[in-house]
C-alpha cells in the first residue's frame, strides 16, 4: 500500500487544512469544496486527511458499515444483533468523474441473477463511503446524472435504489470533499450549496515557501516511508487533538449574541435559504472546540463566515467568489455586544490580510478604467480607418438555448441530444465490440425462447454471447460554440457594440452553464484573428470580449474563413464534439475586391459541411438592409435579432434551426 503524504507536512494552505480539520471534528459541517489552480496540493491534502480520522466501529461482515452501537434496522445485510463490533480505519472513497450510475449507487448482481436466478444487490461507492469520506476530484466535471444522485444522498443521508427489480435502501452519510479547477467550469448551484465550506487555494509567491514545498516533495518521493516516519509525531498530535475536540464539541455553547451575528451576516450578504446560517453555526461551534473552548467567540463567527459564505452569496457566474471583509467586520461589530477592541478585525484568524474580495456587481460594471462611453451625440463615431477603444458590455440576460440538430456522440454536457454512456435508457442493440452496458431485460428476452433447446434444468438462465444486448442511452452533450464577432467600424457607428457585447456575454453565460467549449474569432480592419482558441474556460472568453476594440472596415469573408479553419483543426483534435457557429454581425462586407461575393463563397463552405449556425442580426435603424438574413441563407442557418435572443422571445428559434437543417439535408 502506498504511504500517503503526511497531512502536517503540507506547506501553507492554512484555510484548506483548517476546513478539512473542522469537518473531521464535526462531520455535520457538511464537507469542503476546494477551488484552485492545478498543482496546489488540493488532492494531496484531502487524501492525507483520512489517516487522521479516528477508527470506525462496524458490525463484522456488514457491507454497509453499520455501527454496532446503533445498527441500521433497514440494513440490507441485517438485521444485526447487538454485540461487540470490530474497528477499522476510516475510509476515503474516490468517485471517478467517469463512473457509471451502477458503480455509484450499486445494482443487481448480474452474475448471480443469470447463473443462480436470484436477486442480489451489489453495493456501490455510496455504501462504501458511509461513515467515511467521499472524495470527488474535478467535481465540476461530474456527469449530471451522478450529481443528482449525490444531491439525493447528501440531503437524505441514505441511498435508495429502485431498478431492474431491485428495491434497496441503505444509510449513506459521508463527508463530501470535492476539488476543482475553476478554469474548467463551475458547479451547478444545487451541488455547490451542498458543500458546507469552500476554500480558494493558490501557489505561494514567496520564494522561501516554494523552496520548502519542493524540498519536502523530493524527500517524500525518494523515501515515502522514511519521510512519513519523520512526521509521525506531528500526525499523532493532530489526531489526538481531533479526538479531544470531538469530545468537547457537545459542551460548546452557542450564545444568542453569536447567533444574532450569524443571522445578520447571512442577511447582509443576501444568501439564499437558511442552510448558510446552519452551516455557519456548526462551523463556529467546531472552531471553538478545535481551539479548546466551550464558548463561541466573535472571531469564530468571522472565520466561519469566510469559510461558509463565499460560494453562497449571489453573484454572476464569471465573478470570483469571496467576501468583502470590510462589510463583514462592520456587520459583526454592529451586532456584537462586545466593544470594537474585542473584534479580531481584518488581521484575525483566517482573515487573509484583510484585502477585500473583487466586487460582486454585474459583469462589465466595474472595469476600473477610463474607457469612454459612446452615447448619442457624445464621442465621435468610429469610421473606416479609426479604431475605437473598448466599450463595456450591457447587462447580460437569460438567453434561450440553441441546440445542434440531430443526435450526436460527443462528451457529456447539457446542450444537444446525444448517445452517451450515461443517461436514460432508450433501447437495446447487439454489442459492437466489447459489451459495456448490459440491457438486462433485452438480454433475458433474447435468451428465454431457447432455454428448453439448451437443456436448462436449474433455476439459472442459460445465456450465450449472442443473447447479450447493449443498452442504448441518450443524454445531452456539450458542443463547441464558436463566436464570430464583427468588430468593424459599422458595428460601432450606431453605438451598438455595448448591446452586442451584452448579447454575446449572455450566450457565453448559457454556454458556461451547459459545459460547452467556446472559441472567439473577431474580424475588423484588414483581417480576422482568433481572439480565443477553443477552450473550456468560458471566463477567458468573457475577458477577451470585454477588452475587444472596434473600428475599420468589415472583412466578413476573412472572419468566416478563419472560423472555418478553427473548426477544421478542432475536428482533428476532438472529432466527436459537434459545433455551433454564432455569427454576430450586421451582414455588411467591405474592403478588398468583391467583398460580398467572397463572403458568400466562404459562407457556403459551412453549408456544404452541414455546420449548425445562427446569425445574430445587429442591424438597426429605420431602414434595414436584411444583409444578415442573406448571410444566414448562405450559411444554411437562421437569423435572429438581438431582441429575439432573449429567452421570452426566441421560442421558435431552435425549431427554425432544425427545420432549416432538415430542408438543407433533403
Amino acid at each position: 500500500m502506498t504511504t500517503p503524504f503526511p497531512f502536517t507536512a503540507v506547506v501553507g494552505q492554512d484555510d484548506l487544512r483548517l476546513a478539512l480539520l473542522l469537518n473531521a471534528v464535526s462531520p455535520a459541517v457538511g464537507g469542503v469544496l476546494v477551488r484552485g489552480e492545478k498543482g496546489t496540493a488540493k488532492s494531496t491534502a484531502v487524501r492525507a486527511l483520512s489517516a487522521l480520522l479516528p477508527q470506525v466501529a462496524v458490525v463484522p461482515g456488514c457491507r454497509f458499515s453499520c455501527d454496532p452501537a446503533s445498527p441500521d434496522p433497514g440494513c440490507p445485510d441485517g438485521p444485526h444483533e447487538s454485540g461487540e463490533g470490530a474497528e477499522r480505519p476510516a475510509r476515503m472513497v474516490e468517485l471517478p468523474v467517469g463512473a457509471s450510475e451502477d458503480r455509484l449507487v450499486g445494482a443487481l448482481d448480474i452474475e448471480r441473477a443469470l447463473a443462480e436466478g436470484v436477486k442480489a444487490f451489489e453495493p456501490g461507492l455510496l455504501a462504501e463511503a458511509h461513515r467515511g469520506i467521499l472524495y470527488v476530484d474535478e467535481v465540476n466535471l461530474l456527469h449530471d446524472h451522478l450529481v443528482d444522485l449525490l444531491l439525493d444522498a447528501a440531503a437524505m443521508g441514505a441511498s435508495y435504489v429502485e431498478r431492474e427489480g431491485v428495491s434497496v435502501r441503505h444509510a449513506a452519510r459521508f463527508l463530501l470533499v470535492g476539488t476543482m479547477n475553476p478554469e474548467e467550469g463551475e458547479l451547478r448551484p444545487q451541488l455547490l450549496d451542498r458543500f458546507g465550506l469552500t476554500v480558494e487555494v493558490a501557489a505561494s509567491r514567496e520564494p522561501e515557501q516554494r523552496v520548502e514545498v519542493v524540498r519536502r516533495r523530493l524527500a517524500y518521493d525518494d523515501d515515502p516511508a522514511a519521510f512519513a516516519a519523520r512526521w509521525a509525531g506531528e500526525e499523532a498530535a493532530v489526531r489526538q487533538r481531533i479526538v479531544a475536540a470531538r469530545d468537547l464539541l457537545p459542551r460548546v455553547r452557542l450564545g444568542d449574541g453569536a447567533l444574532r451575528q450569524i443571522a445578520a451576516t447571512c442577511a447582509a450578504f443576501e444568501v439564499d435559504g437558511m442552510r448558510a446560517d446552519i452551516v455557519m453555526a456548526r462551523t463556529a461551534t467546531a472552531l471553538a472546540a478545535w481551539a479548546g473552548r466551550t464558548d463561541v467567540l466573535a472571531e469564530d463567527v468571522r472565520q466561519a463566515a469566510l469559510l461558509a459564505l463565499p460560494h453562497r452569496r449571489r453573484r454572476n457566474p464569471f465573478d470570483a467568489p469571496g467576501l468583502d471583509e470590510d462589510k463583514l467586520d462592520e456587520t459583526l461589530e454592529q451586532f456584537s455586544g462586545e466593544s470594537p477592541d474585542d473584534d479580531p478585525g481584518p488581521d484575525g484568524p483566517g482573515g487573509g490580510g484583510g484585502q477585500p474580495a473583487p466586487d460582486s456587481g454585474p459583469r462589465g460594471d466595474g472595469a476600473g478604467d477610463a474607457r469612454p462611453e459612446t452615447g448619442e451625440g457624445g464621442q465621435p463615431q468610429a469610421s473606416g480607418g479609426r479604431e475605437q477603444s473598448a466599450v463595456r458590455a450591457a447587462e447580460p440576460f437569460r438567453a434561450k438555448a440553441l441546440t445542434v440538430p440531430g443526435v450526436g456522440e460527443g462528451v457529456a454536457g447539457r446542450r444537444s441530444r446525444a448517445r452517451t454512456e450515461h443517461g436514460r435508457t432508450t433501447g437495446a442493440r447487439r454489442p459492437r465490440g466489447a459489451l459495456t452496458k448490459l440491457h438486462l431485460a433485452a438480454t433475458v428476452q433474447a435468451a428465454a425462447p431457447h432455454q428448453r433447446a439448451r437443456g436448462r434444468s436449474g433455476p439459472g438462465l442459460v445465456v450465450r454471447r449472442d443473447d447479450l444486448r447493449q443498452a442504448v442511452r441518450e443524454g445531452r452533450e456539450g458542443n463547441l460554440v464558436l463566436f464570430v464577432v464583427d468588430a468593424s467600424g459599422s458595428m460601432a457607428a450606431r453605438q451598438r457594440m455595448s448591446a452586442v457585447k451584452g448579447a454575446v456575454l449572455s450566450l457565453l453565460l448559457d454556454a458556461y452553464q451547459r459545459r460547452d467549449k467556446v472559441g472567439l474569432v473577431t474580424f475588423r480592419g484588414s483581417g480576422a484573428e482568433v481572439a480565443l482558441p477553443p477552450t473550456s474556460s468560458v471566463d477567458a472568453a468573457a475577458t477577451r470580449l470585454e477588452s475587444l476594440p472596434t473600428g475599420g472596415r468589415t472583412p466578413l469573408a476573412a472572419g468566416l474563413l478563419k472560423a472555418h479553419e478553427v473548426l477544421r483543426v478542432e475536428r482533428l483534435r476532438d472529432p466527436a464534439r459537434r459545433a455551433l457557429v454564432v455569427v454576430v454581425t450586421d451582414g455588411r462586407a467591405t474592403g478588398g475586391p468583391e467583398p460580398v461575393a467572397l463572403a458568400g463563397r466562404a459562407a457556403r463552405l459551412f453549408a456544404a459541411e452541414q455546420v449548425a449556425s445562427v446569425v445574430v442580426d445587429c442591424d438597426s435603424g429605420p431602414v434595414r438592409l436584411g444583409l444578415a438574413g442573406q448571410l444566414a441563407g448562405e450559411l444554411g442557418g437562421t437569423a435572429v435579432t438581438l431582441d429575439e435572443l432573449r429567452a421570452d422571445s426566441i421560442a421558435g428559434l431552435v425549431r427554425d434551426v432544425q427545420g432549416t437543417t432538415k430542408r438543407r439535408a433533403a
